[in-house]
């Protein structure tokens, strides 16, 4: 497997200014755009073909490929429709072939994205153990290792492995989003599809191994930075 989907069409409210001018996957952290690591990551991990969902301020992760000579391809994503439409728009550059899915304001080590590069007919999603905030999450409804269905935000938790968006997908993938409606915030939901293979005990669970940095707001900026200059 070598193919790797990496959303990046998002405005990042969030990171507001920062993100008026720059999208947020190429915000600077130690003077490098945070999507440089998440590439760098996935080539270490012997990953070499990348489609990247690009929609808000495309044109500068355009130039981001161009000037780096990165083996990308663009996929358009014109209107925000939610996650599980990004990935749709990705199905002609991944055709019949299994690729994992990623955030591209997610950073997962080089162990952790060997680790989901399994050759066998499950798709898989990865998890991490959490013991509070649980109900900030997805989290996951698992037997033995085998995903049965993800709980958004619960109230009351039906375990402590939350999900953090790190999933790999064989081509059975299509015809669950084929399946799915728009959500009560009038989105595609990728996890609405993951549901639907799950009830068929398609899907199965990895626990992180060692870690996920998500740079979700910029309060994170720093911790961020602070942990790449230590691990470099």
């Amino acid at each position: 497997m070598t193919k790797a989907v990496i959303m990046a069409a998002g405005k990042g409210t969030r990171m507001l200014p920062l993100t008026k001018t720059t999208p947020k996957v190429l915000i600077k952290i130690n003077n490098k755009p945070f999507l440089h690591y998440v590439i760098e990551n996935l080539k270490k991990a012997g990953f070499t073909e990348f489609g990247i969902i690009a929609g808000y301020l495309k044109e500068q992760i355009y130039d981001f490929i161009d000037k780096n000579n990165i083996n990308a391809k663009i996929i358009e994503q014109t209107e925000q429709k939610g996650t599980g439409h990004a990935v749709m728009r990705a199905k002609s550059f991944c055709k019949d072939e299994d690729f994992i899915v990623l955030g591209g304001d997610n950073l997962f080590s080089v162990k952790d994205l060997k680790a989901i590069n399994k050759e066998d007919d499950f798709c898989y999603a990865v998890g991490k153990e959490m013991q509070k905030d649980l109900s900030k999450y997805g989290v996951f409804v698992i037997e033995n290792d085998i995903l049965k269905k993800i709980e958004e935000k619960p109230e009351i938790p039906p375990s402590n492995i939350i999900n953090i968006g790190l999933y790999k997908f064989t081509s059975d993938i299509w015809e669950a989003l084929d399946q799915i409606k728009l959500s009560p915030r009038e989105e595609y939901e990728l996890t609405d599809a993951i549901t639907i293979l799950a009830k068929k005990g398609k899907v199965k669970v990895l626990k992180l191994k060692d870690y996920w940095l998500d740079l979700g707001c910029k309060e994170d900026i720093p911790k961020v930075e602070a942990f790449l200059k230590k691990d470099n």
